[in-house]
C-alpha cells in the first residue's frame, strides 16, 4: 500500500523508472502527445475530458511525489505574437522555490522530443502554452 499522494499504477511505474534529470512533459490538451516527444517516452493519458485533469492539478500530486529540479515553458515564438499567458503565473506560484526557464514555441518542442524526456502526461488543459516540461531532482537524505 501506498503512502504518498499519487496512486495511478502506470504514472507511478513511469516515474519510478525517471531518475535525476530525466524529464516530464505536462501537456495540454492540444499538445501533439505522440509526434511531439520521442518515440520511447511513455505516454500518460489522464485527459478525461476537456479541462479535466488539468496541467495545474497534476503538478499539484507530482510535486508532492518527486523532487523538482528545473522547470521549462513554452512561450510564443520571437516573430509570433507576444500574449498575456496567466497560467505561467501559476506554475511559478505552484513551484515558488524552483528555477524557471521559458523556451519559444519551436524550440519547446525540440526540448519535448529529446532523449532526457522519458514521461509525457497527456493532460485536458485548454489554457493557452499550458505546457510544463520537468526536470527530475535528487531525494535529499530524510525525505
Amino acid at each position: 500500500m501506498l503512502y504518498g499522494p499519487m496512486t495511478h499504477p502506470q504514472f507511478l511505474r513511469a516515474l519510478a523508472a525517471a531518475g535525476h534529470g530525466s524529464k516530464i512533459l505536462l501537456a495540454d490538451a492540444n499538445y501533439p502527445h505522440t509526434t511531439g516527444v520521442s518515440q520511447r517516452c511513455e505516454l500518460v493519458s489522464l485527459n478525461y475530458a476537456p479541462g479535466m485533469l488539468d496541467v495545474l492539478q497534476v503538478l499539484e500530486v507530482l510535486k508532492r511525489t518527486i523532487p523538482i529540479e528545473k522547470a521549462e515553458i513554452m512561450v510564443p515564438a520571437p516573430d509570433a505574437e507576444q500574449v498575456e499567458i496567466p497560467i505561467h503565473d501559476e506554475f511559478r506560484s505552484q513551484l515558488p522555490d524552483i528555477e524557471f526557464g521559458e523556451l519559444s514555441r519551436f524550440d519547446f518542442y525540440d526540448a519535448a522530443r529529446g532523449e532526457d524526456v522519458g514521461i509525457v502526461v497527456a493532460t485536458g488543459e485548454q489554457r493557452l502554452y499550458g505546457n510544463l516540461l520537468l526536470t527530475v531532482g535528487v531525494r535529499q537524505p530524510g525525505e
